[in-house]
């Protein structure tokens, strides 16, 4: 006798109705039990240790929403701060995570862009990515192009998301210009680099460690310099011929935004991206210049900007000038390791958690 499976909406369906799959049909189809699964969760704020593996309910799905059965899930800083409480309440227990790649398991009503089975990767979540299935709003699912694999489709809806946030629609970056990326051999840095390429920027890429240069100029950076770059402001001077940096990317504002300041053109653009402090500056260094320092949130992003967003990046992807770097693959179990690692480790590239 077949045990009663999950509701699963097929293409095929009539409106309000579901094709119903045993459990043991599918087993066989996904590997996983379809009533509950494992998941990370957090029960209070703390250091890495709070993050404990679970079995909990698969979600169920409402209308407009696609559940994915997630290949991969990406790390970010950004999930350590919330993990910590410095983005404010949350409701507990939660499970970490916005990025993951996988197959469409389940579509509610009123989706009728994806298919049962199509690969796909998420720019956000309602239910968490640090599991094994991710329950998502269907609009902030999309396509995965067949050329990248799901460990790099979990590099893309926040990496990458925030790498093209933070150069086009904060950074209005343009062919021409010179843009230095503060960290360029991240998740974020290594997107904004191959991204910043491809539209005929001239790029110039920090690390602070030479193995760390070579690997930026490898992902197209036109020169390697180190983090400190911007403290030497004869070095910019030459980099720059005289005129400073169009657009910078900073994800350690509190270290480096005052020196920035004086790094950047007339009329130039500084993004922060990140910051884990107070920092000092002078403000008349941005009026000498009539410059701009502009804040970036990636889910700040209005409706047409997030489809512009991922558009592009789908495109990017598709012909091969967007290449999301795999640095570190974990499995879930071990996600208080990747927390440790994504803030202290020195690993290149995106890490990843596959369930």
């Amino acid at each position: 006798m077949k045990s009663p499976g999950r509701a699963i909406a097929g293409a095929d369906s009539a409106p309000g109705m579901v094709t119903r799959l045993s459990c043991a049909e599918q087993t066989v189809w996904h590997g996983y039990n379809p009533i509950t699964m494992k998941a990370i969760r957090v029960h209070s704020f703390g250091d890495p240790e709070v993050l404990q593996l679970e079995e909990v309910p698969t979600p169920d799905v409402g209308s407009g929403q696609v559940l994915i059965r997630v290949k991969a899930a990406g790390v970010n800083p950004v999930e350590t701060y919330i993990r910590k409480g410095i983005y404010g309440p949350m409701t507990f227990p939660f499970t970490p995570g916005n990025e993951s790649a996988g197959i469409v398991e389940a579509i509610g009503e009123n989706v009728d862009h994806l298919r049962i089975g199509e690969r796909v990767y998420s720019s956000k979540t309602i239910t968490g990515s640090y599991a094994q299935f991710t329950l998502c709003d269907a609009g902030n699912v999309h396509p995965l192009p067949e050329r990248a694999t799901f460990q790099q489709g979990a590099a893309i809806g926040v990496a990458g998301g925030t790498a093209y946030r933070g150069l086009f629609q904060r950074g209005r970056g343009k062919a021409g210009e010179m843009v230095l990326v503060h960290g360029a051999t991240g998740g974020v840095g290594t997107s904004a680099v191959q991204l910043a390429r491809a539209a005929g920027m001239v790029v110039v890429g920090t690390s602070s460690s030479e193995k760390g240069r070579t690997f930026a100029l490898q992902q197209g950076a036109n020169l390697a310099v180190d983090h400190d770059i911007t403290s030497r402001p004869d070095e910019v001077k030459s980099l720059t011929d005289g005129r400073g940096f169009d657009l910078i990317l900073e994800f350690a504002a509190h270290q480096n935004l005052a020196s920035d300041m004086k790094s950047v053109a007339r009329g130039g653009r500084i993004v922060v991206i990140g910051s884990r402090g107070d920092i000092q500056i002078t403000p008349r260094d941005a009026m000498a210049k009539e410059s701009d320092i502009l804040g970036l949130m990636l889910f700040g992003a209005s409706p047409a900007e997030h489809r512009e967003m991922y558009s592009a990046l789908t495109a990017a992807l598709e012909s091969g000038t967007f290449r999301p770097v795999i640095g570190l693959e974990l499995p879930l179990a071990e996600a208080v390791k990747a927390h440790h690692l994504v803030i202290e480790g020195d690993q290149f590239g995106k890490i990843v958690l596959i369930p």
